[in-house]
């Protein structure tokens, strides 16, 4: 305000002019708030904050994107690396599987109910999820997980359900060696992550009787 708006709108990239708060956490040695120009790139914060090491950051909160080290490079402003300044820097240790979930257990407690795809897709997205993160998954679960992820991006009612499978469809885009890692195909065509038993006890429990047995 001292030296003017025509000063400050000297900061920053050609479309993207001035300053920009950043609430920097997670995997890096100095987190804090963080004053930078629009124009820098992810490379130049993590440099600021002591997250060299990263293997990924999540821009923008649970619903933004996840970008890999190849997207360190990105240009932060409104034409490129879009934020509204979150910023959680996820260092070697991490899985990101493991945060995909949890961002997702978020937006299933979030959820207000009112529309289907919100209430029961971001559920079926974490099932599908986790059978992955278990090593149980098959192809066709990425496909399925993939699929799933749209609808509920394009039939939800409001920015909550729209921008909820973002993680996921942002991981799977730039870590999909990752997801690969956890599916395979059986030997012999069955699915692996079948358990007769577990779903015989679930019938018995839905009918509320036991197993009938023929007599011998």
């Amino acid at each position: 305000m001292e030296k003017g708006a025509p000063w400050f709108a000297q900061i920053g990239s050609k479309k993207s002019s001035g300053t920009k708060l950043f609430s920097v956490s997670g995997d890096c040695r100095r987190p804090g708030i963080y004053e930078l120009p629009y124009g820098i790139t992810m490379e130049d914060l993590l440099g600021e904050v002591g997250g060299e090491d990263a293997i990924a950051v999540q821009v923008g909160g649970p619903s933004g994107q996840c970008i890999s080290p190849e997207g360190f490079k990105r240009v932060i402003c409104y034409d490129d690396l879009a934020t509204g300044g979150s910023v959680i820097v996820f260092g070697p240790g991490r899985n990101i599987l493991d945060r995909a979930s949890q961002f997702m257990d978020f937006f299933i407690e979030e959820s207000c109910g009112w529309c289907t795809p919100c209430r029961v897709g971001n559920v079926l997205i974490k099932e599908r999820l986790d059978k992955i993160r278990s090593g149980s998954g098959e192809p066709e679960d990425l496909v399925y997980l993939e699929e799933l992820c749209r609808t509920v991006k394009t039939m939800s009612r409001c920015g909550l359900g729209q921008t909820s499978p973002n993680v996921v469809l942002t991981t799977m885009q730039n870590f999909r060696h990752v997801y690969e890692k956890g599916v395979s195909r059986s030997a012999d065509g069955l699915n692996r992550a079948f358990d007769l038993d577990a779903a015989l006890q679930e019938a018995v429990r839905a009918q509320g009787r036991g197993p009938v047995h023929a007599e011998e």
